[in-house]
């Protein structure tokens, strides 16, 4: 047995294992919302966010709040608020060096997850950000999402929202 495995170096070499995305699957990928996305990001409760550090690497960060806490401001814009925590602010700090983010909505109990990335800019308008209260705490942070890429990640060929299953 080889001690080093044989690394794939690039795209040809991975496409003869892995083959070509569908047609469908392609055709998927939007630059807004639209009504069943719409749905999945107003029923999750938890958001996986990615963005870059300034030094290169990489930062994935959980946050969680009532489902429909990522407020959709129009198809093609999100508002995601910012709750305090533990003071870090990676994800804050990496979007004033590279404003590129990555979004991932999961819904407990559905296999399905729902990808969104774009540009984000940190905002503090408190009137914006009113409606993002929780028990009466209005945060004082959001992040703006611009969408560029939107698409769903079925662990089949649709999905499930109250019970009813859906292409």
């Amino acid at each position: 047995m080889s001690l080093a495995p044989r690394a794939i170096t690039d795209e040809a070499q991975l496409r003869e294992i892995v083959g070509a995305p569908a047609g469908l699957v392609v055709s998927k990928i939007a630059d807004r919302l639209n009504p069943l996305t719409r749905q999945f990001v107003e029923r999750s409760p938890f958001v996986c966010v990615a963005t870059a550090r300034p030094d290169g690497g990489l930062d994935v960060s959980p946050r969680g709040d009532p489902a429909g806490f990522v407020r959709i401001l129009d198809e093609r814009t999100l508002l995601m608020p910012d709750r305090p925590g533990n003071r870090i602010a990676d994800t804050l700090t990496n979007l004033l060096a590279d404003d590129r983010i990555g979004l991932l909505f999961l819904i407990p109990g559905i296999g399905d997850t729902f990808r969104v990335n774009g540009r984000a800019s940190i905002v503090d308008d408190p009137e914006l950000l009113a409606p993002s209260a929780v028990e009466a705490k209005v945060p004082t942070l959001g992040i703006l999402v611009s969408i560029e890429e939107a698409y769903a990640l079925c662990t089949a060929r649709g999905f499930v929202l109250d019970g009813d299953w859906r292409l």
